[in-house]
């Protein structure tokens, strides 16, 4: 599992450039599944099938996309302007480290006036993202030759193990997820179902759940579970968190069908599976809310795994939870029958 997530977290695929790493997810889920390919959106899609005709259907679902930049201009000097891709603290942008994907890719980082020179008012503010410029090391000309206006860029965060199970790296969210649905496959290779799952890797959830969205409508499913990440406990957020170890988040709430919530629940009692329940009043802010009304409406459900540090390059979680989410979506398709009316029905 670390391996895996370290390759994912690699990987760099901006909202609406996700195309640069569909090739790479979907070999992660060939050995795996009957049928793997992508759609016009570039979603993965990865089908196994039970064999049953006229089977029901069940989609599993993480988005693959990650938040990041896009150059708006390029001033005389080869300094890059940029825009934000997905929601971004603008406070952890001084100093990063960047990658901006031009003619090829090209290393860079993004500065900020030193304390040296600030007047009082400035150290007093948060420097604003339209007063934030990337520096690649080019000179003038050269940098319009290799890099244009609307070239993504992705922030660099190297995968890195904390103590114990702990890791650390950028696009744990969702990432992370993308990893429990290829182990969630692998398991369900070696077991016999009773219906057929999808499992889908979609795009542009940062910026809107588009992916998830045409993907619910396309492929119809009789249900669905969006896995997504959840906030962690840190020193400043004890309220609406989890502890990282604590097992996968299973929701509750109007987003979610509550005979879904409920097995998952007893599923998990059952299985051994360490879980918390969190919930969620309204909009979980995840694929599943696009799910729930996908088509003519997919009973939906949703776990997710604690993450401290979301939105930054460190986002830190523990290796057990990811195991625990995967342990869970195969033990729970495992023990679905071709009856869903019997318990989906409220």
């Amino acid at each position: 599992m670390r391996q895996l997530l370290e390759a994912l977290s690699s990987l760099r695929g901006v909202s609406g450039f996700e195309y640069r790493i569909t090739d790479k997810v979907l070999e992660y889920f060939k050995p795996y599944a009957d049928e793997v390919y992508t759609d016009t959106l570039n979603n993965v899609i990865a089908v196994k099938r039970c064999g049953i005709k006229n089977a029901p259907s069940i989609m599993i679902e993480a988005h693959m996309d990650e938040i990041g930049l896009m150059v708006t201009s390029i001033d005389e000097d080869g300094f890059l302007s940029f825009v934000n891709i997905g929601g971004i603290d603008t406070s952890i942008l001084p100093g990063c480290e960047v990658i901006v994907h031009g003619k090829k890719d090209f290393p860079g980082v993004i500065g900020a006036k030193p304390p040296h020179l600030q007047s009082r008012n400035e150290a007093d503010k948060r420097v604003k993202m339209k007063d934030m410029r990337i520096d690649l090391g080019f000179l003038g000309e050269s940098a319009s030759e290799l890099v244009s206006v609307g070239d993504a860029v992705t922030l660099c965060g190297e995968f890195t193990p904390l103590l114990g199970t702990i890791v650390s790296a950028k696009t744990m969210d969702d990432r992370a997820s993308v990893a429990a649905l290829v182990k969630t496959f692998e398991a369900l290779s070696h077991i016999k179902t009773e219906v057929d799952v999808y499992a889908v890797l979609a795009v542009c959830e940062e910026v809107g759940s588009r992916g998830a969205k045409t993907a619910g409508f396309s492929i119809k499913p009789d249900m669905a579970i969006a896995v997504d990440v959840t906030h962690g406990i840190t020193p400043d957020n004890s309220k609406n968190a989890f502890e990282l170890g604590s097992g996968t988040a299973i929701s509750k709430g109007p987003n979610i069908h509550p005979a879904m919530s409920k097995r998952l629940i007893d599923t998990a009692k059952r299985a051994n599976i360490k879980y918390t329940v969190e919930v969620e009043g309204g909009d979980t802010g995840t694929d599943a809310w696009e799910l729930q009304v996908a088509g003519v409406g997919v009973p939906t459900a949703l776990l997710s795994i604690p993450l401290r540090y979301m939105h930054t390059t460190v986002e830190t979680l523990d290796i057990n939870d990811v195991y625990a989410t995967s342990d869970l979506l195969t033990h729970f398709i495992a023990g679905l029958d071709s009856d869903l009316e019997g318990w989906l029905c409220i």
